[in-house]
């Protein structure tokens, strides 16, 4: 993509259109965008501006990410000269999605596995990226503060890894986090490669063009410069008071959407070029909106002519990222850079429409606190569970309120009637990412048979994405969360646990707390990963309502 590739949004449906225009007006007789530009944190009232002062310098990172474009390079040269050109990332949320759609949208130009991203606590994944060649390897571990617990224990795996083969860990491993973090003084003590600060005045969702987004991405030899260079196009634009400033309308059409009832965004590309840029775009919306019993949902989905985006109803809004394709009511255009910049402006101006702060996630820490009770108490882990109910290779379990009885047909046809139908069904697996990748069927063949907005979600990655809309949005949706047997644990070292029970507390602590809210959970744990998703998808196909 080219720098000067047309950046724009375009309401194609125009009775939408038609409802957006006077919000874009309040919009621009707000100045609300030239305010976001000059970082105003009065933008969403006198509850959100503690926070917002301090999570605005993102509207600049285009200027002030520069330096960092020949930090990275003199490293990767560096790196390259000592043969390692292999790059792992350790990062959650914003830490691992804005690198993996970068580096997958340069994919031509740099390999299809420039990069391996570790967002996940499944063993097996784990160890895949473990039994890559370590000779060549290093990893890029970021967390703003270094307490995020999957990426400080794929640190530790690494390091030991490294250790155990001969190799000096320091040199292998790269940190990003934010300056004075107790992560910058770990990194320091330990003697590592290499430590980039980011701008601690931008949160995670908004970070794509900080250190958090542009070194692994770089290191792993994407143009990072022109993707700065993408944002700058657009820059002036999206702070101008105008009707036509692309995130005016943008966030106007989300807004106007939202008041309609349509509380669900269904993200699809439309020949874009971009590579995966709808599961970058759900965190920062799902994130930024989903609190205090309201928000956006993003949907996530295959293509413009996939289920929930093709037949869209009432509750939703399809946005076509690229050309206006199928039933698309909106379509955005434009450059990574650009749109990086593009839906961070219109997210925060849609928070002011929606009256919610865009910069927190008050129900985020909610599971991991759950996870970690579970972790100190490891015989709720060890055996502590019976199963409601076995269909051969699943064991079914259920929150209070949900039906474990019959067959696996029987029990998830009674769990999808159970979703409101305006409200969603939600599929958190939490397995292989890359050896269970079929998983990700259900999502298609749950929205077809039901005719319910169907969101799908690799646990914990989703824990830092939707998660936050899941216990703080719309209360109306209904759980289904898979769980697999582990065959080969990793010790997490100096941890009292293994990654395998790490996974499986994340589990059964984010359903916890879903349960506690009254939302209806289902867990079906494999016993027999490949034999059980077949069964899974079988029962799906058999239990359409």
């Amino acid at each position: 993509m080219t720098t000067g590739e047309r950046t724009g949004v375009e309401i194609v449906d125009a009775e939408l259109a038609e409802r957006a225009a006077p919000l874009a007006e309040r919009l621009v007789a707000d100045q609300a965008a030239s305010k976001l530009g000059a970082r105003d944190a009065t933008l969403w009232g006198p509850d959100a501006e503690p926070e917002a002062s301090i999570r605005l310098s993102w509207t600049t990172l285009h200027k002030t990410s520069r330096p960092l474009i020949g930090e990275i390079e003199t490293l990767r040269t560096e790196l390259r000269s000592e043969g390692v050109d292999r790059v792992v990332l350790a990062g959650m949320g914003g830490s691992s999605l804005a690198p993996e759609v970068i580096t997958g949208t340069d994919a031509k130009e740099i390999g299809h596995s420039a990069l391996t991203v570790l967002d996940t606590t499944d063993p097996g994944q784990v160890a895949d990226a473990l039994a890559g060649d370590l000779d060549r390897t290093v990893i890029v571990v970021s967390s703003k503060s270094g307490g995020t617990v999957e990426t400080d224990s794929h640190r530790r795996i690494f390091a030991k890894a490294f250790a155990d083969a001969g190799i000096d860990a320091a040199r292998r491993i790269v940190v990003v986090t934010d300056p004075g973090s107790p992560f910058q003084e770990l990194s320091e003590k330990e003697g590592y490669r290499k430590t980039f600060l980011a701008d601690p005045q931008v949160g995670g969702r908004y970070s794509a063009l900080t250190a958090f987004g542009l070194v692994p991405a770089g290191l792993a030899g994407a143009d990072v410069a022109r993707l700065l260079d993408q944002a700058a196009s657009v820059a002036d634009d999206l702070t101008a008071d105008s009707v036509d400033n692309p995130a005016v309308k943008l966030a106007a059409a989300w807004a106007a959407a939202h008041e309609a009832g349509a509380e669900k965004v269904v993200l699809a590309d439309a020949d874009s070029g971009i590579k995966g840029f709808p599961d970058w775009a759900e965190q920062l919306i799902a994130e930024s909106t989903g609190k205090q019993g309201t928000g956006l949902l993003p949907v996530a989905v295959e293509g413009t002519e996939a289920p929930g985006f093709a037949d869209a109803k009432s509750d939703a809004t399809p946005v076509a990222v690229g050309s206006p394709q199928g039933a698309a009511k909106i379509a955005v255009t434009g450059s990574l850079g650009a749109q990086f910049l593009l839906w961070e402006f219109a997210t925060a101006l849609a928070g002011r429409l929606l009256g919610i702060n865009p910069f927190d996630q008050p129900d985020v820490e909610t599971a991991k606190k759950a996870a970690r009770a579970l972790l100190d108490d490891p015989e709720k882990l060890k055996g502590g569970e019976t199963a409601s109910n076995v269909d051969g290779a699943v064991e079914i379990f259920g929150s209070d309120g949900v039906s474990t009885d019959g067959s696996l047909t029987d029990v998830l046809r009674a769990f999808f009637a159970s979703a409101p139908d305006t409200g969603y069904i939600a599929v958190q697996a939490y397995l292989d990412r890359l050896d269970d990748a079929s998983t990700a069927v259900l999502r298609g063949e749950i929205a077809k048979r039901t005719g319910r907005q169907t969101t799908f979600g690799w646990g914990p990655r989703f824990l830092h994405s939707t998660g936050q809309y899941h216990k703080g949005g719309h209360q109306n949706g209904v759980f289904l969360q898979l769980t697999g047997a582990v065959e080969a644990d990793l010790e997490v070292p100096e941890r009292p646990y293994t990654l395998g029970q790490l996974q499986h507390a994340q589990a059964l602590g984010d359903g916890q707390v879903l349960a506690e809210h009254g939302r209806p959970v289902l867990r079906l744990h494999l016993t027999d990963r490949a034999a059980g998703l077949a069964a899974v998808v079988r029962a799906v196909q058999e239990a359409g309502v």
